[in-house]
This record gives C-alpha cells, sequence and structure tokens, in this order.
C-alpha cells in the first residue's frame, strides 16, 4: 500500500479519534485531559497503537489507558462509521509522558530567561 495513503489514514484516525474521546463516558478517561500524542498504523491496517499523554502526569495516563482499553470496542466502532475504512484497526493505546516533559523543558528555559534578564 502506498506510504501517502497510509499517512493520510494515520491522519484521519488520529483526528477521528480525538473527537471521540470527548464521547467517551467512561469516569477514567474524563477525570484527566487526555491528549493523543501519536498514532502508528501498521502498512495492512491491521493494528494501531495510539500513544496518550495526560496532563496530570503519568499516573493520571495509566488510569484513562484502562478506561480506553475499556471502552476500544466502542472507539472502535465510532471509527468505523466515520472513516469508512473497510477494515477497522485493532486499537492498542500506550502511555508515553511527552507532555510532561515538555512541560519540564519550557520551564526550564522560562528559568534561564528570567536569570538572564536578573543578570543583565
Amino acid at each position: 500500500m502506498a506510504s501517502h495513503r497510509i499517512g493520510r489514514i494515520t491522519e484521519d484516525i488520529h483526528r477521528e479519534l480525538t473527537a471521540i474521546l470527548r464521547q467517551v463516558k467512561d469516569p477514567r478517561v474524563q477525570e484527566g485531559l487526555i491528549s493523543i500524542v501519536r498514532v502508528d498504523v501498521t502498512n495492512d491496517l491491521s493494528y494501531c497503537t495510539v500513544y496518550i499523554s495526560a496532563i496530570q502526569g503519568h499516573e493520571q495516563a495509566e488510569v484513562a489507558k484502562k478506561g480506553l482499553d475499556s471502552a476500544a470496542g466502542f472507539i472502535r466502532r465510532e471509527l468505523g462509521h466515520r472513516l469508512k475504512l473497510r477494515h477497522v484497526p485493532q486499537l492498542s493505546f500506550t502511555v508515553t509522558d511527552s507532555i510532561a516533559y515538555g512541560a519540564g523543558i519550557s520551564k526550564l528555559i522560562d528559568d534561564l530567561k528570567e536569570e538572564n534578564r536578573h543578570e543583565n
């Protein structure tokens, strides 16, 4: 399958999953601000790995992952209705701490800027 088609489908899945997550009623998912960091789809479209992160931290993302795992059937069905794919990939959710890591880097940069202002 052409790589540009896989890329387009991956972007479509990412966009639709973001919208579907707002509809999931599970309190484990609704409690925190969950973000989809990245979506990887296999070349044959049979599996999709969804990398999630939470602003509240890694522990909250782990709790949300359990909620997403239990709602995977609903999410997959909604994805099939929205994208009209012949075969909707099986979803697997993986926790990553990239939001917290990025926030930490941003704080370090801000601290350095503040130190530079005081030195000048």
